[in-house]
């Protein structure tokens, strides 16, 4: 009987050449087509109905029940004219994933006649039970009572699967006491945050400026093998990663692979989940190889922030799906793959006025140019004097395995700005003591170099090593995770900048009311920031031996797991921060610390029963029938009378296959024996440190042996799919 593996292989083979789809309509002719945009809401809505849910959208400001029967009876319309026959409140609690639970239109009336019927109250809120989803100890197991309300502020939209059609509402997920039990709810508080604290201070500059949004543009890296390989790699299937398979002769070092063409059955997968993806209204617009082999990324146009979170948590699901109908499977782990390229999901942030400016622009007078360093320097020391915090915003038991490592951002946070704006921060620095004038203008204007056109001027260098680096007009958070929800990161920056913001119009304005001038004052403060704050910025390899010491000494975090990352949310310093903008209780913070490690544990858990279940059961069994057949060969070479020096390779093959099954048998009952000392701990915190100290030290010992057994034994006994056939073959 063959293996899983080379059956898997054999089909791969005998299956027939996938066929590219006919070529489909515009993308602007589908584009948002199972959305309901404005534009449809105008066609479908009565003139107030309309008014009321602009009004809502715009100025965040609650849809009366009397608007609300008219707004769900034109979505309803509309949703019917697509074929829908069943709705859903679509939120995102906090297990990682999206949820949702399906009602139909259909009702009976008192007599017994069937109804269609969908009212302002199912819209805009129901009660599902929340019993099963975590709540970090807010509340009992038995108290199963929760809520979701409509966010307005992110339409709805059709999800089509198979031949089934489900209108889907975004909505927040809460407690029956109203506590927070999702990523959106936090996320929205931390954008009302930042856009008054942004307001303020952009009213120094331009008294037209009433909103200033977030915006973000996500770059999602993923990695797509053949979906029967795949099903034959029970880690794949249980824990989205390999946790065995030695590396193949070639893996990424040719660099052929980055931008290189796109197989034609990725191609193939590719358009389809971007049609899909269109149609859903996700402005995606780039696609490319990334740089291991098998690995891919795309990437939208900016939206605001809380619309790019909805719209990347959307895609992921778009991709998964869309990738069983190619006999694909999607990996969205950080690191699917020991040594090779892991996967990120870069955070691109920037703001935007109502006006249409960028902040994060630099301007083309002193005016605007002051109005960009206010910006600019104010995100610096926001990281700055919240480092752990960010750090703590992409923790994950999958992102553990690839920060820090050759090819990610490392754990300690720092900042890249290039040398243009750092020469110009150097300027203002050296300045200390001396009197700004406000037509200063060798410190408002940034020189262009004349000789090289405006457009075609990138004024900063790319870093890939930096967490967090200025690319031109925007931030590039590069530690996020590719598995994670954007909301987690995007909830701490948009709220450590409105705190930093808030805090730099009180300190300009203590010096204006000494009578300092408005744009001295400000300079002073900037020039303040950039002192207090320049530890942050770091030009060189992150990646370096010498950048680890070098960031001890200048007292950066360097928090390279999990669980002691976490702590940065339970911080005296983090509760107050905050409770103050009102974006979490004292409590839901503790419960939302007390998640991530129930989290950290359960996925490392996983992985270590995973581990013990294969080594056992695949790599043990095959290395002893190998072993087994040496010896045979060996002892039969010994009775015809062969020297030793005849058998001498064989014996010695065998000699280290025993070896290494001994050291398996020992390291996978040690980690077993840890895993159970560890299961007796109660304290959260301690038993998610002691995973992480006394379980997971465990795997890559493991994985040597094994590793090395693949390399020894015979190919025919090895039942796991190995590299060269995930990685190559397609």
């Amino acid at each position: 009987m063959q293996s899983l593996r080379l059956n898997a292989l054999y089909n791969l083979i005998s299956d027939s050449k996938n066929q590219l789809a006919p070529p489909s309509k515009k993308i602007t002719a589908i584009f948002g087509e199972n959305v309901f945009s404005l534009k449809k809401a105008r066609e479908f809505l009565s003139d107030d109905a309309y008014k009321s849910l602009v009004s809502s959208i715009k100025s965040q400001s609650k849809i009366d029940r009397r608007m609300g029967d008219q707004i769900a009876s034109g979505l309803k319309a509309w949703a019917e004219t697509r074929k829908v026959t069943h709705y859903t409140h679509w939120f995102q609690p906090l297990t990682g994933a999206t949820a949702e639970k399906h009602d139909s239109f259909f009702t009976l009336k008192s007599d017994g006649s069937a109804l269609e019927e969908f009212d302002g109250a199912a819209l805009i809120q129901q009660e599902p039970d929340a019993s099963s989803f975590p709540s970090g100890g807010l509340r009992a197991t038995f108290e199963a009572r929760g809520y979701t309300a409509w966010d307005p502020s992110s339409p709805p939209f059709i999800m089509e699967i198979g031949e089934g059609r489900t209108l889907c509402i975004p909505t927040i997920f809460v407690s029956y006491t109203g506590e927070s039990l999702d990523a959106k709810t936090p996320l929205l508080k931390a954008l009302v945050a930042l856009d008054k604290a942004a307001i303020d201070v952009c009213q120094y500059f331009d008294k037209n400026i009433t909103s200033v949004t977030p915006t973000l543009g996500w770059e999602q890296e993923y990695f797509v093998i053949d979906a029967g390989i795949a099903n034959a790699r029970p880690d794949i299937v249980m824990t989205g990663r390999t946790v065995f398979g030695h590396a193949p002769a070639k893996g990424q070092q040719l660099e052929d692979h980055y931008f290189g063409s796109i197989p034609e059955r990725i191609y193939a997968f590719m358009r389809d989940y971007e049609t899909e993806a269109y149609r859903l209204g996700i402005p995606l617009r780039t696609r490319h190889n990334e740089v291991a082999p098998s690995q891919f990324e795309c990437a939208p146009i900016f939206e605001e922030v809380n619309l790019a979170v909805d719209h990347n948590t959307l895609l992921m699901d778009v991709m998964t799906r869309v990738a069983k109908n190619h006999n694909l499977m999607v990996l969205l782990h950080e690191k699917p793959f020991a040594g090779i390229n892991g996967s990120g999901k870069h955070n691109n942030w920037s703001m935007a006025t109502n006006t249409g400016v960028n902040l994060l622009s630099p301007g083309k007078t002193p005016k605007t140019n002051l109005m960009f360093l206010t910006f600019f320097v104010n995100t610096i020391k926001a990281v700055h004097d919240h480092a752990d915090l960010l750090r703590a915003s992409i923790a994950s038991a999958g992102n553990d395995h690839r920060l820090g490592a050759n090819e990610a951002p490392p754990a300690i946070i720092s900042i890249f700005i290039g040398k243009y704006l750092t020469d110009v921060l150097n300027q203002i620095e050296k300045r200390v003591g001396d009197k700004f004038d406000e037509q200063d203008e060798a410190i408002l204007k940034l020189d262009i170099h004349k000789s090289i056109p405006e457009l075609m001027l990138d004024n900063t260098d790319r870093n890939r090593t930096s967490p967090f680096a200025f690319t031109g007009n925007k931030f590039e958070f590069r530690a996020v995770g590719s598995a994670a929800n954007c909301a987690s990161a995007m909830t701490v920056l948009n709220t450590i900048m409105g705190e930093t913001l808030a805090q730099f119009k009180v300190d300009v304005d203590a010096l204006i009311d000494t009578g300092e001038k408005k744009e001295v004052a400000i300079m002073q403060i900037i020039q303040k920031y950039i002192v207090d704050s320049k530890s942050v910025l770091f030009e060189g390899d992150g990646y370096s031996e010498e950048w680890e010491k070098e960031a001890k000494r200048r007292g950066l975090p360097n928090v390279k797991t999990t669980p002691l990352a976490l702590d940065a949310f339970v911080t005296d310093k983090a509760k107050k921060l905050f409770a103050h903008h009102n974006i979490y209780t004292h409590s839901e913070l503790e419960a939302r610390h007390e998640i991530m490690l129930e989290n950290y544990v359960k996925k490392v858990q996983i992985e270590a029963r995973v581990i013990g279940d294969l080594a056992t059961t695949y790599i043990l069994p095959a290395a002893i029938k190998y072993q087994n057949i040496l010896i045979q060969n060996i002892q039969g070479l010994k009775d015809i009378g062969i020297e030793e020096s005849g058998y001498a390779n064989q014996k010695h093959i065998a000699t280290k296959i025993s070896e290494h099954i001994a050291n398996i048998s020992t390291s996978v009952e040690s980690m077993i024996e840890a895993r159970k000392a560890a299961n007796k701990v109660e304290d959260s915190r301690e038993k998610a440190i002691a995973y992480c100290d006394n379980i997971k030290v465990h795997f890559d010992k493991i994985r040597y042996h094994v590793d090395k057994l693949e390399l020894l034994v015979d190919d025919e006994f090895w039942e796991l799919p190995k590299y060269r056939e995930m990685l190559f073959l397609r």
